[in-house]
């Protein structure tokens, strides 16, 4: 795959709207899933592969980098959110990634409102950012164990 066609798959607001609207149109499931993914590491590929499976189509929420610096500190993200997006859309199991600039993903979710949100780790439905849209929609929330060991946190401490 070029990455011209790579990067066809990293989506604006209004682009991912008008791509989630076709999807459904041609009776797809959308999967959706967001994070930092600022190292790219096997827990990731793990929680993505997991997510993808959840529907026909797989869309990621990426956090900007203003907000991953809210989120995490000046000292991150190590890579900008322009590396994070082409990493992730080089993935098969990716159809599509969208940043947004808030510190949760509510608007984008909202927005698409996919047949499926899917978040990795300890969360209650009650604390992921637009599970009660998603459901009052008619959609589930799957929430996906964490492969134990992986964290970008981990690496950055390794690296030092």
């Amino acid at each position: 795959m070029a990455t011209a066609s790579i990067s066809e798959k990293i989506y604006s607001l209004t682009g991912i709207i008008e791509k989630a609207k076709q999807w459904k149109k041609e009776g797809k499931k959308i999967a959706f899933t967001n994070g930092v993914f600022d190292l790219l590491h096997k827990g990731h590929i793990f929680s993505l592969t997991q997510a993808a499976k959840e529907g026909d189509v797989l869309v990621i929420g990426l956090n900007s980098d203003g907000s991953v610096k809210q989120l995490k500190g000046n000292s991150r993200p190590i890579n900008d959110q322009d590396s994070r997006a082409l990493l992730l859309a080089a993935l098969s199991m990716v159809d599509a990634v969208v940043i947004f600039e808030e510190d949760t993903p509510l608007q984008l979710i909202t927005s698409i409102l996919p047949g499926v949100l899917v978040k990795g780790g300890d969360y209650t439905i009650d604390e992921i950012a637009g599970a009660k849209e998603v459901i009052a929609n008619g959609g589930k929330v799957v929430i996906n164990p964490i492969l134990d060991g992986f964290s970008t946190t981990a690496i950055i401490k390794a690296i030092k």
